[in-house]
């Protein structure tokens, strides 16, 4: 993917997160995508991890939602041993997700120290540019509208995985940035989190 002209100036992370179906939620699987300044986004820059929780995942989200089962995560590092990897990863730069304050709720918990200096929401972003739109904006529905692709899919990827949405996210954000001509800061007003403290997320 070319980065379009109003992102090119810009450093972001692309980001999902699938939680244990637990309350809090602990991340299972997260997935990073970061975007260069002027930088061609190529899926391999894309960082996945499978976390191991403390608690087990619950029947419901792996048949309802990601699939990911106690089993395919044993043997799989726990959080402490992955967050300053993902730390880095998002350090410094412009967070984006599709509906963001999720994420970054769940981010921002596990992550105390960090806090983003912005956070851009697809799909607040969507309803700004297809405003609307037939069939909701959710993403599976805004990635049919753009007529985006779906990554290659490794072993055990699919829909509601990190990878996965992190990547059709990242697409999308690409869409709608070409299709609509915004300059990044018309992009800032249309996507921006308001008030984006996890608090009040």
């Amino acid at each position: 993917m070319s980065t379009p002209t109003a992102l090119a100036d810009q450093q972001l992370a692309v980001v999902d997160v699938q939680g244990n179906g637990q309350q809090p939620p602990e991340i299972v699987d997260i997935a990073v995508l970061p975007i260069e300044p002027a930088a061609v986004v190529r899926q391999a820059s894309m960082r996945v991890w499978l976390v191991r929780p403390t608690r087990p995942i619950t029947p419901r989200v792996t048949h309802d939602v990601h699939g990911i089962r106690n089993s395919d995560v044993l043997a799989c590092p726990g959080w402490a041993r992955v967050a300053d990897e993902v730390h880095a990863s998002i350090r410094g730069r412009v967070l984006v997700a599709h509906n963001a304050a999720v994420e970054l709720r769940v981010i921002a918990a596990h992550l105390p120290a960090w806090r983003p200096s912005l956070v851009l929401d697809t799909a607040r972003l969507a309803r700004r540019v297809w405003p609307g739109l037939p069939g909701g904006y959710g993403l599976s529905r805004l990635a049919t509208h753009a007529g985006l692709h779906a990554p290659h899919i490794q072993p055990g990827e699919r829909r509601h995985r990190a990878g996965y949405e992190t990547w059709m996210t990242g697409q999308l954000l690409f869409a709608l940035a070409l299709s609509s001509g915004l300059t990044w800061e018309q992009l800032v007003d249309a996507a921006r989190v308001p008030d984006h403290d996890p608090e009040s997320a």
